[in-house]
């Protein structure tokens, strides 16, 4: 029989546990990740940086890799995708209660499938589609000052809206200057918690994949912009650097076009997700009976290369967490994610299918990131 979807390890840290953990240390308590005190504190977020990746690649990234330790780990969570990952980092929540659970979701209202990082608007309106509390807004009104650090071309977006509530934006167009800008901001002293964004590595992983001398120089560059903010701390900063995901190159001949096999798309309505983990929605007349039609066809024509689960079986696994009542109908009816070196489309014509670098499911390729700890926070843990 096809492998089922791994159970979540309840007791592993994730990304959910980031934030808080450093609000923590800034209030000297006790925390998730053994973080000690701190006054100032930066979390780094570098986009699609895999400890598979960083480990393959840490000829090119010797700062980065020396702190590489076995314990210096994190789990992202479930699903593997930035709009998701990047939630449950500011909210301290999963997706089963933040409410983003793909890089395309349902919007039940509206029976659409919309783009979770690009597609905001009344339809899914950032103050409302993501549910919960961002981390900033909670810390705000005790005297902790916010920012987030990223390019330009970000900082009004319906993401940020979503996400970032409660942090004053800085912009910071290249990675050498969002780094400048957090020495500044810890100069100007006080309680501070900081959040700096790096997309390049997961634009250059997309476009030409990680293995390519792009995606290198990108790490390159990242390692010496972090050696060299790091290098000048002080004993009452700390620093973290994680990431949301680690990245796959998926060859184009390893592409699945499952709408060419009707059993795969029969009672079918909307496809949303992403091509390693694909949500697929039926009828709104549909049963239980057919989730589990398809679910089967999937499982007999995909065999080892995915998992395949039906909705109340994803939430049951416990990968999205708590699940709320909201939230379930974003879900696709059956979900696929792929355990092997594929990526899943509907047709030829589908989007996306010039990348090479992608993500999105549960392995540990995609899972593991790495977790970093520099300055007041580098013998923690």
């Amino acid at each position: 029989m096809p492998p089922m979807l791994p159970m979540r390890d309840v007791s592993a840290p994730t990304l959910a546990d980031v934030l808080p953990s450093c609000v923590a240390a800034l209030r000297s308590e006790p925390n998730a990740l053994a973080l000690p005190a701190a006054e100032l504190v930066l979390v780094i977020l570098v986009d699609g940086l895999g400890m598979a990746n960083l480990r393959a690649r840490a000829g090119h990234a010797r700062h980065l890799a020396a702190l590489a330790t076995k314990r210096a780990v994190l789990t992202s969570g479930f699903p593997t995708t930035t709009a998701a990952a990047l939630t449950t980092l500011m909210t301290g929540t999963l997706p089963g209660e933040h409410g983003i659970v793909g890089y395309t979701a349902l919007v039940p209202a509206t029976d659409t499938v919309v783009n979770q990082l690009s597609g905001w608007s009344e339809t899914m309106a950032p103050d409302t589609w993501q549910r919960s509390e961002t981390v900033f807004e909670r810390v705000s009104a005790d005297g902790i000052r916010c920012s987030t650090i990223g390019p330009a071309r970000y900082a009004d977006s319906g993401l940020t809206h979503a996400i970032l509530r409660g942090a004053e934006y800085v912009v910071g167009e290249s990675i050498e200057d969002r780094f400048a800008a957090a020495r500044r901001l810890f100069e100007e002293g006080g309680r501070q918690l900081a959040y700096l964004y790096i997309p390049e590595l997961d634009q250059a992983g997309h476009a030409r994949g990680w293995e390519s001398d792009r995606w290198t120089e990108r790490l390159e560059s990242v390692d010496r912009a972090f050696a060299t903010f790091t290098s000048s701390l002080g004993r009452r900063e700390g620093v973290l650097l994680s990431a949301d995901h680690g990245v796959l190159d998926v060859p184009a001949d390893r592409q699945i076009l499952f709408g060419e096999t009707p059993s795969l798309v029969d009672g079918v309505r909307h496809v949303g997700g992403d091509p390693r983990c694909v949500h697929l929605y039926l009828d709104a007349d549909s049963s239980p009976d057919d989730a589990e039609r398809l679910a089967a066809a999937w499982r007999e024509s995909q065999g080892d290369n995915a998992w395949v689960v039906t909705r109340e079986e994803a939430v049951a696994s416990g990968w999205f967490g708590e699940v709320a009542p909201e939230v379930l109908p974003r879900l696709g009816h059956v979900i696929v994610g792929a355990r092997r070196l594929v990526a899943y489309y509907r047709d030829a014509r589908s989007e996306g299918r010039s990348m090479i670098g992608q993500h999105g499911s549960c392995t540990p390729e995609e899972q593991r990131v790495p977790l970093l700890r520099a300055g007041a926070f580098a013998q923690a843990g």
